[in-house]
């Protein structure tokens, strides 16, 4: 790691930590979802909600430290980048449930539960690597790892989209679940996007 000269400002750690925390916490809402009956399922998106309003808060609070830092622990593009990136997966996965209830679905199809399983594997992941910023250790592993469970997510939805379009399904109903099935893998694509982040703040700061 480079030697540094100037202190640096060591607050950014705790924030990403809360924001990956908050994203696990949505992880863990997704696979809730996936066992409730459609009566509490609004329950749950208005928690999920919730939990979209904090990541948008922990984000709100990496900007204003970054805004009011002088010297940051890495590049100003890379954290801003990161705490966007932290704050896409939250998104796509409230949007995913708040779509299941807007559109009274009453049955996933078979192979969503795949998809919410890789998002909180990758979100366990997640949550675990941001304290170990601090140190820029034991990250290489990570970001592998997030990258395999991307593809497998690759694979999952072309199941997936298979299945929609087998015939067994009306019109309006393949656009509805098609809808959903797309932002969950947008959410495992957000949490590849992060992981490419660390990768990068690790190699720039080695």
């Amino acid at each position: 790691m480079r030697f540094r000269l100037t202190p640096r400002e060591t607050s950014f750690y705790a924030l990403f930590a809360t924001a990956a925390d908050n994203v696990l916490s949505g992880s863990k809402l997704l696979m809730e979802l996936l066992g409730a009956e459609p009566a509490t399922r609004v329950e749950i998106a208005d928690r999920m909600r919730a939990a979209e309003h904090a990541g948008d808060d922990a984000t709100h609070a990496i900007f204003h430290q970054l805004n009011s830092s002088f010297i940051t622990p890495f590049d100003r593009e890379d954290i801003y980048r990161l705490a966007s990136r932290l704050d896409d997966i939250m998104d796509f996965m409230e949007e995913a449930v708040d779509l299941v209830v807007l559109y009274e679905i009453d049955e996933l199809p078979k192979g969503v539960e795949q998809q919410i399983e890789v998002l909180g594997r990758a979100a366990e992941l997640t949550a675990e690597a941001m304290p170990n910023l601090r140190t820029m250790e034991r990250l290489n592993e990570y970001w592998i790892e997030v990258n395999r469970l991307e593809n497998q997510a690759d694979q999952i939805h072309r199941r997936l989209l298979a299945h929609l379009f087998n015939g067994n399904y009306g019109p309006m109903e393949v656009m509805k679940l098609k809808q959903i099935v797309d932002v969950l893998e947008e959410a495992a694509d957000a949490f590849e996007a992060v992981a490419n982040t660390v990768e990068t703040i690790v190699v720039k700061e080695s």
